[in-house]
């Protein structure tokens, strides 16, 4: 393969341009976060529903109810995480201050909730009884 400029070209004579196959997969992982928050959404919220609806004491339900919540906060961190690598993609191709402002609010974002979600989970595993 050569390399010239933006495209490459191989034996066979065909051109790859490298950046819309890098833009068709930003918008692949874009695509793919929002498909994991929306399905940590349904999980949680079948599992909020089979909780609630369960013939159990108050105390045990909202513990269930906790951890229901903690693996919602996972859901949403991984489709941060899969966000941010399309966005790191994405400034590379294009590095606006724009991109890179928005990119690094995303990122204080996400390690704020990834804080406060550790946080939280590790008093609820200090709180149960063994």
């Amino acid at each position: 393969m050569v390399l010239t400029g933006k495209l490459y070209f191989n034996k066979g004579g065909a051109i790859l341009d490298i950046k819309k196959i890098l833009e068709i997969l930003i918008i692949g992982l874009q695509g793919l976060s929002i498909i994991i928050i929306v399905w940590g959404v349904l999980l949680c919220l079948i599992n909020f529903i089979k909780v609630e609806i369960s013939i159990d004491n108050r105390s045990n339900i909202v513990q269930k109810i906790t951890s229901t919540k903690n693996h919602l906060g996972s859901y949403i961190l991984l489709g941060l995480e899969v966000l941010i690598s399309a966005d790191i993609i994405d400034s590379i191709l294009n590095p606006t201050m724009h991109d890179i402002l928005r990119l690094a609010t995303i990122v204080i974002i996400r390690t704020i909730i990834s804080y406060f979600l550790n946080k939280e989970m590790k008093a609820t595993e200090n709180s149960q009884p063994s």
